[in-house]
C-alpha cells in the first residue's frame, strides 16, 4: 500500500467529499463537481497501462485509494471506475469518459433491450459495465430508466435499456465479477475504519456518571470485537488485492468478500449501539458509513453466495480439505 498516494487522495477527498457534499448528492444534488475533482487527480487511471496514458499500477498498489474512498463514503462509483478502466484497457477497449459502476449480477435481456436487477451507484453513474451471458456490455446510463432501490440514501438503482443496441460489446468478462468483489472489500474496509475512529473518538469524548463511557468495561469489551473485527476486513481486503495478476484470484477474493461482508453488520451494530441514540440522526454523520457497510455488503452478492462459491470448488476438487485450504484459498502462503 503506498502511503504517498493514500494521503494525496485524502487530501483530494477532505477538500471535494465533505459530509455536507455526500448529502447533497444522496439526495439529488449535482455530483459534476466531486466528479471533476476525481478526474482531475489522476486516481481514475491508476490501473490503466502505461502505454495507454495510465499510471500502470498493480492491484496491491491502489487497495490504499480505494478503501480510502470507502473512509469518506464517496457517493460516486470512484473504486469501480478505477478497476473497470484498468480493465477494459487491458482488453484493448476504448475507454469512455465519466464514472464506470460496476453489475456483476442481474442483467436480463429482453429482446432488444436489458434490464439489470440493483446496479450499485446506477443513479450517478454515467456508464454502467454488466456481465451478461456470453460476456459483458458497456452501457450509457443515460440511456436507462433509473430507479432508486436500495436503503435510505442509497444510489443503487434498477435499470432498463428498452434498446440496447448502443452498448459496447466484449466478448468474454473474465475476472469483472472478482473485480467487483474486490472493490467492495476495499470499500467495506475504508468505512471499517472511518465507523471505529468515530466510534473510539466518541467514547473517549461522551462523558456519563463522571467519566468517559470508553472507561466503562462494558463499552471496552464492545470495542474490543470492533476492532477485531475491523482489522479482520482489513486483512480480507489485503488478501482480495494480493493478486499479482490484473485480476484477484477467484477464490481468494470470494473468501475475503465473504469475510468482509460477515463483520460489516457486527461493526455497524456495535457502533451504534456505543453511540446510542445521536448515533441515528441524520445530523451526525456515523450513518454515512454504517448505511454503507450495510449497502456495500450485499452489492456484489451476500455473503452466503461467496460462501457457496467457496462450497461448490472444494466439493468440486480432489484435493484434501487442508490442501484445498492452503492452495486454493491462501495460495500466497503455499
Amino acid at each position: 500500500m503506498n502511503d504517498m498516494l493514500v494521503d494525496a487522495f485524502d487530501d483530494v477527498m477532505q477538500a471535494a467529499c465533505t459530509p455536507a457534499v455526500v448529502k447533497s448528492i444522496e439526495t439529488g444534488g449535482e455530483h459534476a463537481g466531486l466528479w471533476q475533482a476525481i478526474v482531475e487527480s489522476g486516481f481514475t487511471d491508476a490501473l490503466v497501462p502505461e502505454a495507454s496514458g495510465g499510471a500502470g499500477l498493480g492491484l496491491r498498489d491502489v487497495l490504499g485509494i480505494l478503501a480510502a474512498a470507502g473512509r469518506h463514503a464517496v457517493p460516486l462509483p470512484f473504486a469501480q471506475t478505477v478497476l473497470a478502466r484498468g480493465w477494459l484497457a487491458r482488453a484493448g477497449m476504448a475507454l469512455p469518459e465519466g464514472s464506470i459502476a460496476l453489475a456483476p449480477f442481474g442483467a436480463r435481456r429482453e429482446g432488444a433491450g436489458l434490464s439489470i436487477w440493483r446496479v450499485p451507484y446506477g443513479m450517478v453513474a454515467d456508464h454502467v459495465l454488466a456481465v451478461v451471458e456470453q460476456g459483458a456490455l458497456l452501457l450509457p446510463a443515460a440511456a436507462a430508466t433509473r430507479q432508486a432501490d436500495g436503503i435510505h440514501g442509497s444510489l443503487t438503482a434498477s435499470m432498463q435499456w428498452e434498446d440496447a443496441s448502443s452498448a459496447v460489446v466484449i466478448d468474454e468478462a473474465s475476472g469483472l465479477r472478482e473485480l467487483a468483489a474486490a472493490a467492495g472489500t476495499a470499500l467495506l474496509a475504508g468505512a471499517a475504519d472511518a465507523a471505529l475512529a468515530m466510534t473510539l473518538r466518541y467514547a473517549g469524548e461522551r462523558v456519563q456518571f463522571g467519566k468517559p463511557i470508553g472507561k466503562f468495561q462494558a463499552i471496552q469489551q464492545e470495542l474490543s470485537v470492533m476492532a477485531e473485527q475491523t482489522y479482520a476486513t482489513r486483512m480480507a481486503a489485503e488478501m482480495a488485492f494480493s493478486s499479482d495478476a490484473n485480476v484477484p484470484e477467484p477464490l481468494v477474493v470470494a473468501s475475503a468478500v465473504q469475510r468482509a461482508a460477515a463483520a460489516a453488520s457486527q461493526i455497524s451494530a456495535i457502533a451504534h449501539a456505543v453511540h446510542g441514540a445521536i448515533g441515528v440522526t441524520q445530523e451526525y454523520d456515523l450513518h454515512l458509513v454504517t448505511r454503507r457497510l450495510q449497502q456495500w455488503r450485499s452489492d456484489v452478492g451476500s455473503e452466503n453466495y461467496w460462501a457457496g462459491v467457496i462450497g461448490q470448488a472444494a466439493i468440486d476438487s480432489s484435493e484434501s480439505a487442508l490442501d484445498f485450504i492452503r492452495t486454493r484459498l491462501f495460495p500466497a502462503t503455499a
